[in-house]
């Protein structure tokens, strides 16, 4: 196994992206093997052949294992907040603290504090966690009215949507920063280029933000995201079960499915959806009253059985229960109990599922764990190395994408060779 490597200094820990940290945990393993060691600190040759030997043998490894995945009828993503952080410069929720809560010293406001003690916020046990202040207070509202809560809720509303959409914009001339969408970009590029009989691919995000619809439309993909196409868009979760086919002019039997459609959920809402009269319709700069926002804190199992949640959390669970089965994970932390425990059990009770974990911190969680990291990463591991189907990469969301392969540069000769490994695998 490959263990070599030395880290590089990054200006924020957020943006690591260094080559060095690139390795991955298989299943029943217990030592990660590196892809991309850094040997420059390294003055044997014998030694450096050796080391780049072992890595190039664990790359191999690596995308067997994923173009395998992409070749298997059910394929699923579950991103988390990670994929807009770094390079892409979209908001952690502590940078949402500081701007909804703090003031320029970095302590909570006058305000900020009387409305954390009027609900009950305990933010030495909650964490500068501003969805976590919002479902309390959300809480707070429904039980009794409070005009000074309702206006700091709407407030941090305004202060949410604002900052989840302002990143991926000049802020001088408004034009969009489609350069941060390289990762995005590549991620669903290879993805969606499966074959178009498989079922199509499902994207899972708890993100609030446009990336992957921005994405998705720089490369003409087509996303079907559970809203109409023609205007308004509303919501109806009757379009998850539609498709779109090409026609041929000569003949009005048939069509080809359409190449490059794959489907968008967004578990915990958008900053272009808003609640209109009993719909959701889809908005440019929907005001926070009317923003369909779900914060997945105390109130996310109430909130979750309200359309359009309890058909996008409907979709989540059904999809998990599928067999053959690829689950990808990246950039979320498994703080959500909502999504992550029905991952776990999928774990346990669907034999035909393959788990892909990404993250930048990974091998942190895994083997070196604070008191804030999550448990699921514990028992996932346990899972892992009693023999279930359940990998792990140390990798940030950007170079994870590139280590997808691309299934249209393969040559015949190679398709065939993977389909006959893969029938061998049966």
């Amino acid at each position: 196994m490959a263990k070599y490597g030395k880290s590089e200094a990054t200006t924020e820990l957020i943006t690591q992206s260094a080559s060095s940290i690139l390795k991955f945990l298989a299943p029943r393993q217990t030592d990660w093997q590196d892809i991309r060691p850094d040997t420059t600190l390294i003055s044997d040759v014998e030694e450096k052949e050796k080391i780049q030997s072992e890595c190039n043998e664990a790359k191999k490894i690596l995308d067997d294992m994923l173009l395998s995945s992409l070749q298997m009828p059910n394929l699923v993503v579950l991103a988390g907040s990670g994929t807009s952080l770094g390079e892409v410069g979209g908001p952690s929720m502590r940078d949402l603290w500081d701007h909804a809560i703090n003031d320029e010293s970095g302590h909570p406001t006058n305000e900020a504090t009387r409305i954390m003690k009027t609900v009950n916020f305990d933010e030495e046990k909650e964490g500068r966690n501003i969805e976590a202040l919002l479902s309390q207070c959300e809480a707070y509202l429904q039980v009794r009215e409070n005009r000074r809560v309702r206006k700091f809720f709407e407030n941090c509303k305004k202060v949410t949507l604002h900052r989840c959409s302002v990143f991926l914009k000049d802020e001088n001339t408004g034009l969009w920063l489609d350069q941060k969408l390289e990762g995005h970009c590549t991620f669903i590029h290879r993805l969606s280029r499966r074959r178009v009989r498989d079922p199509r691919l499902k994207v899972f995000t708890t993100n609030y933000d446009l990336c992957f619809e921005r994405a998705a439309g720089l490369q003409r993909l087509i996303v079907n995201d559970g809203f109409s196409f023609t205007q308004p868009r509303i919501f109806d979760p009757r379009f998850f079960g539609y498709d779109i086919v090409r026609r041929s002019r000569l003949t009005t039997e048939h069509g080809d499915y359409l190449e490059g459609v794959f489907h968008l959920l967004k578990l915990h809402g958008s900053v272009n959806w808003a609640s209109n009269n009993g719909s959701i319709e889809e908005k440019n700069d929907p005001n926070p009253s009317e923003a369909c926002l779900i914060y997945p804190a105390k109130g996310k199992y109430q909130r979750s059985y309200i359309q359009p949640h309890l058909e996008l959390i409907s979709q989540y669970l059904t999809s998990l229960r599928e067999p053959n089965t690829c689950l990808i994970i990246t950039g979320f932390g498994f703080n959500d109990d909502h999504l992550s425990e029905p991952i776990l059990a999928a774990v346990k009770t669907n034999p035909r599922l393959r788990l892909i974990v990404v993250d930048f911190k990974a091998e942190d969680f895994i083997e070196r764990p604070s008191e804030e990291t999550s448990h699921y990463w514990k028992e996932l591991k346990v899972r892992s190395n009693n023999g279930d189907d359940i990998w792990f990469i140390n990798a940030s969301f950007k170079d994870f994408s590139f280590l997808i392969p691309d299934l249209r540069s393969l040559t015949p000769a190679q398709q065939l060779e993977n389909v006959i490994k893969s029938v061998g695998r049966k």
